[in-house]
């Protein structure tokens, strides 16, 4: 028998990308947004906020226990999530927004994984060195004592961020410096410290290794952004009408030269590893360090700026023709851009018009139908109802229930002789209110009679009402 020849792979073992040092406008652009969306997520959550006494004076809360969300002055209860759900509407029509005007500038400056990954890659070239010595210390095939440090040194840098990063998000969940003193003296809950071991890790491996592989084959956006975007979309791109023939190339040795000098600049500097010459592709997230690295080699050697920049493609023909390319407001401000701002002003106004016309009392009324209704000693019909009052001041008030609807019906809250009750700060009181119509009453002796429950605020004269019903012994044979 001959040898068989295996089959060729097709599996191909992901090479590390190492990014050149980089420095320009853009480059300077992604340092200001790390910072600023970094000190963000790390210290807002130390930010106080009074709200009075008994409530929690951390500004920016999720308080999961008495399903409450606090953000400075505005307090979201458990039923109110539709607000929420607006805000997730708009961030989602925020990033149709962004990306049919620029592009993936989402991914290329604001993204989680950017910003962590642009951090993890910052240490790591301050501990191994820039793009050359870390690919000698990569390719070094015996791990010697040096080598061995450096790895060391980078994994202990990337996992002290790693465990703040999971360490600031439970921050969010619980009072945070009462929580930090818990985490140290290993009294936090079990779930707090399993939160942050996910998180670290999760950061570590996605920022430390996983890296461009995320933004590829993890997150969904690269194959939903193409129906975002169209020519005249602003997106990071090369000039090939003026960069070709490249110098290198064959075709410059009979045509006249491009501006491209095939240095290389603009692919070792990208943190996804490809070639922006190649055209349009999934990876490229449009952080736009490639414009800076060739921008740099464009001075160098005498030529114009913006061989690679941020383009539209409906300016191509133009350009070719030695026009100059339309304004870039005209590409942002077009039908689509404009629709999308539209919507997302639209729900933003609906929030804002709902956040200032709620109330901030509430109440929710439950008929108690088992039974439907008792017949007393004295021949009175009495009705049972559950009545939920929500306190949404920062201090107890005292709420007043009555009913309108028959004059003959009259109304008692059970466990006190008053008809008021208080309800304490920021909470809910459930309390069973008994309404009785007399005998021989036309509600006692009718099926069914419409009635509305009103309550009170005997502090500012603020009022809310329910309406529901009282069932008389018309319904009995």
């Amino acid at each position: 028998m001959t040898d068989q020849v295996p089959p060729p792979s097709l599996y191909a073992a992901r090479e590390p990308i190492f990014p050149r040092r980089v420095s320009g406008p853009f480059r300077n652009l992604k340092w200001v947004i790390m910072a600023v969306t970094l000190g963000i997520y790390y210290l807002v959550p130390w930010i106080r906020w009074d709200r009075g006494p008994e409530l929690p004076d951390q500004a920016v809360l999720l308080d999961l226990a008495n399903r409450r969300f606090y953000f400075f002055w505005i307090e979201i209860w458990s039923h109110e999530f539709y607000f929420v759900a607006g805000l997730l509407i708009m961030a989602g029509l925020g990033l149709f927004l962004f990306t049919s005007a620029l592009g993936r500038v989402w991914c290329g400056y604001a993204c989680p994984q950017t910003v962590w990954t642009d951090l993890f890659i910052k240490v790591e070239r301050m501990v191994e060195g820039d793009r050359n010595a870390r690919l000698r210390l990569h390719r070094q095939e015996k791990t010697d004592a040096r080598k061995l440090r450096l790895r060391l040194t980078k994994w202990v840098l990337w996992l002290l961020i790693s465990v703040a990063t999971g360490g600031a998000w439970v921050f969010y969940f619980a009072d945070a410096p009462t929580l930090l003193v818990d985490l140290f003296t290993g009294q936090a809950a079990a779930v707090a410290y399993i939160t942050v071991a996910i998180l670290t890790a999760t950061t570590f491996i996605f920022g430390g290794f996983a890296r461009e592989q995320i933004c590829i084959y993890a997150c969904p956006w690269p194959r939903i952004q193409a129906a975002m975007m169209d020519e005249d979309t602003i997106t990071v791109a090369y000039r090939e009408w003026r960069g070709e023939p490249r110098k290198h190339s064959q075709e410059a040795k009979t045509a006249p030269q491009g501006d491209c000098i095939d240095c290389m600049a603009c692919v070792n500097v990208c943190p996804m590893g490809i070639d922006i010459r190649d055209g349009q592709q999934l990876e490229c997230i449009t952080c736009a360090l490639c414009i800076d690295a060739c921008d740099d080699v464009m001075e160098r050697i005498g030529k114009p700026r913006g061989l690679i920049d941020y383009i539209a493609l409906s300016d191509e023909v133009a350009e070719r023709g030695g026009a100059a390319p339309r304004s870039v407001w005209k590409h942002i401000f077009r039908p689509r851009t404009m629709f999308y701002t539209f919507l997302w002003a639209g729900v933003g106004a609906a929030l804002i018009v709902a956040l200032f016309i709620r109330s901030d009392i509430e109440m929710t009324v439950a008929p108690v139908r088992n039974p439907t209704f008792v017949t007393l000693a004295d021949g009175s019909i009495r009705n049972t109802y559950e009545i939920r009052l929500r306190n949404k001041n920062n201090d107890a008030r005292l709420f007043r229930l009555f009913v309108k609807g028959d004059p003959a019906l009259r109304i008692t809250l059970e466990g006190t002789p008053y008809g008021s009750i208080e309800v304490p700060a920021d909470t809910s009181f459930l309390q069973r209110v008994y309404v009785i119509a007399p005998p021989g009453s036309p509600p006692a002796q009718t099926d069914r009679q419409d009635l509305r429950f009103w309550i009170e605020d005997l502090t500012n004269g603020d009022r809310a009402w329910k309406d529901s019903s009282f069932i008389g012994t018309g319904n009995q044979p």
